[in-house]
């Protein structure tokens, strides 16, 4: 007997419904001012001065002051975050889901949805955490009356430690960055070129490109980070993608990465960093999840 029930036709599209993506953000904020081939820690020697005295032109000896033995402090730069991923493609499931299953496109989707996210915020937060530590912070909450001489403060701390005004970079959040472009201070001083606006860079104040950093990335309750590359060196010693092909056991592909990589905050370039924002987490958690 019939039902009355039609019974619709249906089909899954050849093309993957793909996530929004974000390229790596934090190389600007690098270094590679060291070189990390085939060892696993970097030494970096910082050496002190000595006070000046005053001359003493009647002395018997030593006018120039009492000599002392220059000294020397060495840096241990050793690269500690060791990562790595793997998953299958069944052969099957590939020749049955109109072949959307692919391993390459695959193994693409995981290094710029998960490897570089992951990469970015452990930059971030170890540069706000060496800046809380260094007491270059400040936690005022921004309005769009104040934004602007908030990012001024934060210059002016820089320039007092002698940073070089040329090369800063500030990564802020979305929220900071409306509430900057409210302030009518900051958009009369604002240059801005299409280059810039493709790479996700706002704008350029005073020699200091404005780069808007999704949330998930930055330390919960960021701000903006202000900071120069002379900073801080981001070693990636190892990048390792592979795609195996039928391998034993496996009908299909096997894909595996590893990637050992860290961030290093030079001592003597510390206060070249300063953060807005309330104090980032004493360890690193993974996945990072900032919040939203």
């Amino acid at each position: 007997m019939p039902t009355g029930v039609v019974n619709t036709a249906s089909k899954y599209a050849a093309k993957v419904d793909e996530r929004f993506h974000r390229v790596s953000q934090a190389m600007i904020a690098l270094n590679n001012n060291y070189k990390f081939q085939g060892v696993k820690t970097v030494n970096v020697y910082s050496i002190p001065t000595v006070p000046l005295n005053d001359y003493k032109r009647t002395a018997s000896s030593n006018r120039y002051g009492d000599p002392t033995n220059l000294t020397n402090d060495v840096q241990e730069l050793t690269v500690e975050q060791d990562r790595a991923f793997s998953f299958i493609i069944d052969r099957a499931d590939k020749n049955q889901t109109q072949m959307t299953m692919d391993a390459g496109k695959a193994l693409a989707r995981e290094i710029r949805e998960v490897i570089v996210p992951e990469f970015d915020a452990y930059v971030f937060w170890t540069l706000a955490k060496a800046a809380v530590a260094n007491m270059q912070t400040a936690t005022t909450a921004a309005t769009k009356a104040n934004a602007y001489e908030l990012f001024l403060n934060a210059q002016e701390a820089l320039g007092n430690a002698c940073v070089p005004d040329s090369g800063r970079v500030c990564f802020c959040s979305y929220k900071f960055a409306n509430l900057l472009k409210q302030d009518s201070a900051f958009m009369l001083q604002t240059q801005r070129s299409k280059e810039m606006v493709d790479k996700g860079i706002m704008g350029e104040v005073d020699g200091v490109r404005i780069v808007k950093v999704p949330a998930s990335r930055l330390p919960q309750g960021a701000a903006f980070l202000l900071t120069h590359p002379v900073a801080a060196c981001g070693p990636k010693q190892l990048n390792e993608h592979k795609i195996h092909d039928n391998p034993p056991g496996i009908s299909g592909w096997l894909v595996e990465g590893r990637i050992l990589y860290d961030c290093f905050v030079m001592n003597e370039k510390k206060a070249a960093i300063f953060y807005h924002g309330t104090a980032p987490a004493s360890t690193f958690s993974y996945p990072y999840t900032s919040g939203t």
